[in-house]
């Protein structure tokens, strides 16, 4: 087949179908989100985010005002996204102490402040204590979380595999505190493995109690 000339080209072109402002919006946050999770808020640049959507950088600047408008819609984006994460994960296990179980396994622990993951994006944003935009996304991503936990946990109760007196929104924050202090035992304490381990199956034996085995 001959190759297109150039008029041919500039038809296919034209026909080359437009992103809508919402889509274009979306594709920025999907790379900023993958560019912020790899490198982090300060290694992260918004060239690079522009470079994967293929569009100038200017673009970016257009939809969001600035790198931390841009973060504080990412945070927004990953509290979502890890809220769906969670209820999907939790709606394939048997009752809701089973998934406690799968999601306090050391081996999940280990993952979840991993680079290139959603939940290192919220570790990061509360060092950034300069920037209250990204802090107040920081805190809005939590308290996403923590509804979404303690959704779970009220399903907990039904099901019959938490403990009858368990506070569902305390155990919420609790579960947030854990994994947000991962770092900090991982840096700290003499034997980071049998810590998490041993702080696991502490935490699963304060949520699940006296309750039916999962």
């Amino acid at each position: 087949m001959p190759a297109p000339q150039p008029a041919q080209k500039a038809t296919q072109k034209a026909r080359r179908p437009r992103l809508s402002a919402e889509d274009r919006r979306a594709s920025i946050l999907d790379a900023a989100t993958e560019v912020f999770s790899e490198l982090g808020y300060q290694r992260g640049k918004m060239s690079e985010v522009a470079r994967r959507v293929g569009v100038s950088e200017p673009v970016v600047f257009q939809n969001f005002g600035s790198k931390a408008a841009v973060f504080a819609a990412v945070l927004d984006h990953a509290a979502a996204l890890m809220s769906d994460g969670l209820r999907s994960w939790a709606g394939r296990c048997p009752t809701v102490g089973a998934w406690l179980a799968e999601l306090l396994a050391p081996e999940h622990l280990a993952q979840v402040h991993a680079r290139g993951t959603v939940g290192v994006l919220f570790e990061d944003a509360m060092t950034l204590t300069s920037e209250p935009e990204v802090l107040d996304a920081a805190r809005r991503g939590n308290q996403t979380l923590a509804r979404t936990l303690t959704d779970l946990l009220e399903q907990g109760h039904a099901d019959g595999s938490l403990r009858p007196d368990l506070d569902p929104a305390a155990g919420a924050w609790w579960l947030i505190s854990l994994l947000s202090s991962q770092r900090f035992r991982q840096t700290v304490a003499p034997d980071p493995t049998h810590t998490e381990t041993a702080l696991s199956a502490l935490t699963l034996r304060l949520l699940v109690g006296d309750s039916p085995a999962p």
